[in-house]
């Protein structure tokens, strides 16, 4: 008996996806792309962690797993504390280990820990992490930084607060000052009451979660159009007020879990039409040529992943040129999850009015 073909078997009639869903994924990515994309949505993600450099050594984590007997691999050479658990877990046995509850390890999807590769945070940066919880990203870039520097990581959500708390505090996290406000809010109070600029930010912004369906296959029952315009009009408010707080010359990682393009491309596009901002190629993440939708600037390839580039033109939407410079992770390309990541470098503080 194939248990996990019956599962996805079972997941598949449980949440079937919606008509219109099926619909713009084909007008995105083709009939055939499609189909391959609705399937792997209804299988597992591997078992991916990241090893918390702040508590412990790649070599002594991969040491201590595999004398578990785990089969471990890192499958980039560039980011060594990526690890992929091939061996077969019993539900719970990754977060239950006592390597992970000691803070040694994250467990946390490959597509998740682009963001922060894309932002590059180093020693003795000032990072702002708007919307932060539950804190992998949070986390990781306190790593990047060794605990130099200072990550204002932001949360609306008393309840999400703590599980960002509990998260920094059992990574040993010590640069991370913990704010909770609603991201536009505190954008604005910074600027009302201070005139101190953030060298980098990320936002990973809330969003409908199309990439996410491979863990949360109830995303299926939500997914809709309103919440998918509702959800663009939030990212597009957080994305401004946090540009507004970034150094000329500063970098903004725009993300997202989903592959909408209104809360993708189309927020990116306004963003270099109202602000004097460029969207940078992120060259430590290059595209694989030879993609449909890929594109080459000559860029050494430094992960193994597949990417494809932002689409400029959707339905009757038309974006800038430049969101081709946008990173589009498939889920069916990679056997990750699906993810966005735009990388955004402020060249002036002038506002561009009247650029729609």
């Amino acid at each position: 008996m194939d248990i996990k073909k019956n599962y996805s078997e079972y997941l598949r009639e449980k949440f079937p996806p919606k008509v219109k869903f099926v619909e713009r994924m084909e007008a995105l990515i083709g009939r055939d792309d499609a189909k391959k994309f609705f399937e792997i949505c209804y299988t597992p993600t591997p078992n991916s962690i990241r090893c918390n450099t702040l508590k412990i050594s790649v070599e002594d984590l991969k040491g201590r797993l595999k004398s578990y007997g785990w089969k471990v691999r890192q499958p980039f050479a560039e980011f060594p504390e990526v690890m992929i658990v091939d061996s077969k877990l019993g539900p719970g046995e990754l977060g239950n280990l006592k390597e992970h509850l000691l803070g040694y390890y994250y467990v946390q999807e490959i597509s998740s820990m682009l963001p922060i590769f894309v932002l590059k945070p180093v020693s003795g940066d000032f990072v702002l992490d708007l919307c932060a919880s539950p804190g992998s990203k949070t986390t990781q870039a306190a790593a990047m930084m060794e605990n130099s520097g200072t990550i204002i990581a932001n949360e609306i959500s008393m309840g999400r607060v703590a599980i960002l708390n509990f998260n920094l505090e059992r990574c040993g996290v010590m640069n991370a000052i913990v704010t909770r406000k609603e991201g536009v809010a505190l954008c604005e109070k910074f600027l009302k009451k201070s005139k101190f600029r953030f060298d980098k930010i990320l936002v990973d912004a809330p969003c409908s979660g199309e990439g996410t369906l491979r863990k949360s296959p109830k995303t299926f029952e939500m997914w809709n159009l309103n919440m998918i315009k509702k959800m663009a009009g939030v990212q597009k408010r957080l994305a401004s007020a946090a540009l507004k707080l970034l150094k000329v010359g500063g970098t903004m990682i725009y993300s997202t879990c989903t592959l909408a393009p209104e809360e993708d491309e189309g927020i990116v596009d306004y963003l270099v039409k109202n602000f004097d901002v460029v969207v940078e190629h992120p060259t430590s993440v290059p595209l694989v040529v030879g993609l449909p939708g890929s594109t080459s600037d000559g860029a050494k390839i430094e992960l193994p992943l597949k990417f494809r580039c932002g689409v400029t033109v959707f339905g009757d939407m038309i974006f800038d040129e430049s969101v081709r410079n946008c990173l589009r992770l498939y889920p069916q390309d990679n056997n990750t999850d699906g993810f966005f990541v735009a990388k955004l470098r402020k060249v002036g503080d002038g506002e561009i009015g009247g650029r729609k």
